[in-house]
């Protein structure tokens, strides 16, 4: 039994949880090293107190699972077949305490496993998973690093493209397409160039609006690699911007260098997120920054932990998260600057490395 598997049978023991059943594919993968998208079929690794776990799949999959599993015991079913009736024969007799990621399951899958199942209780399981996946291993990081070093390329290859006249959108198909060209899976999420007053909106939508001299141009991208996401957010000059844009850029920057200063092991993620908002707020532009400092990194692009303002838990060695303070006037222009940043025993080690310095492309 693997080390992760390990771990949350302890933590079954300790709640008394006779069986756990992971159905989340990213939560499979972390714990058996099996990894696929199972679309609308079922799929569960099934963890009993006391016995050695086994993997459901659907009968395509069996050969990929047999390859990479560290799970041996594994079970099919076919488009045919009712995967919950499969389940039913290989759940432990007697389960009182069911063990589920609730924060992942439907209602209608709650359902067809209550029925299969039969338990009294459902237990969550999401919290030791989460207390699992935020500290990340030596080789967790290893994998987030060259998530982080594909998307750098991705994004020198893109701001090559950038000239007056270019849009929006056909930006961002150039970044997907050098993507998938530099080894990425794909985006971690959907691609983010904005132009202009565009870049004044924190989640705005690429579109046809054309790149224009004397304005501002936002990049926010992220690929995943060997199942690790990397995000990052650089802002550019388009030739010669205005005094207030460049006021707001260095603004911005020296808020995001405040917070990874303060990035060290015991600290509070609230501490981090007061230290860039001070320094926005203090420059006259604290409205304009309307957002969270950061979030978790890992195997998903959002996870825990939210740094934010009233977040008081501490920093702890292999924690991952993003820090990307940013500044928003309509009809100005916005400026966001994000880094990965990994704590360490001794700090902070900012895993990406793109210049951020006000730098004029176009």
């Amino acid at each position: 039994m693997n080390t992760r598997i390990e771990q949350l049978t302890a933590y079954m023991d300790r709640r008394a949880i006779d069986a756990v059943l992971i159905t989340m594919p990213k939560h499979v993968y972390y714990l058996t090293g099996f990894a696929s998208d199972p679309h609308e079929r079922f799929l569960g690794l099934l963890i009993p107190r006391g016995a050695e776990p086994l993997l459901i799949v659907p009968a395509l999959d069996l050969e990929a699972a047999q390859a990479t599993s560290s799970v041996k015991e594994i079970h099919t079913h076919t488009d045919t077949d009712n995967p919950y009736e499969v389940l039913s024969k290989l759940m432990p007799a007697g389960v009182q305490t069911l063990g589920l990621e609730k924060d992942y399951m439907t209602v209608s899958r709650f359902e067809a496993i209550s029925q299969a199942v039969g338990a009294a209780v459902y237990a969550d399981i999401d919290e030791p998973l989460r207390e699992m996946r935020v500290i990340k291993t030596p080789d967790e990081v290893m994998r987030m690093k060259h998530a982080v070093r594909i998307i750098e390329d991705v994004l020198r290859a893109g701001i090559a493209q950038v000239k007056p006249g270019v849009t929006e959108i056909e930006l961002v198909a150039e970044l997907e397409y050098q993507m998938k060209k530099l080894g990425a899976s794909g985006p971690s999420f959907s691609t983010m160039v904005l132009a202009g007053e565009k870049s004044a909106l924190p989640h705005g939508t690429p579109g046809s609006r054309a790149v224009r001299e004397g304005e501002l141009l936002l990049f926010d991208l992220g690929v995943y690699a060997d199942g690790y996401a990397s995000d990052i957010t650089r802002t550019f000059a388009v030739g010669d911007i205005s005094e207030e844009q460049a006021k707001i850029y260095q603004t911005v920057l020296q808020a995001n260098l405040q917070a990874i200063e303060a990035t060290r092991p015991g600290a509070t993620l609230a501490s981090l997120d007061h230290a860039a908002r001070e320094h926005i707020a203090n420059a006259g532009y604290g409205t304009y920054f309307m957002h969270r400092l950061g979030h978790g990194l890992g195997m998903d692009v959002h996870e825990y932990p939210s740094v934010h303002g009233h977040n008081q838990e501490l920093l702890r060695s292999g924690m991952v998260f993003t820090i990307e303070p940013g500044i928003y006037v309509p009809g100005v222009g916005g400026v966001r600057i994000e880094d990965d940043v990994l704590v360490t025993d001794s700090g902070v080690e900012v895993l990406t490395s793109f210049p951020k310095g006000l730098t004029v492309i176009g």
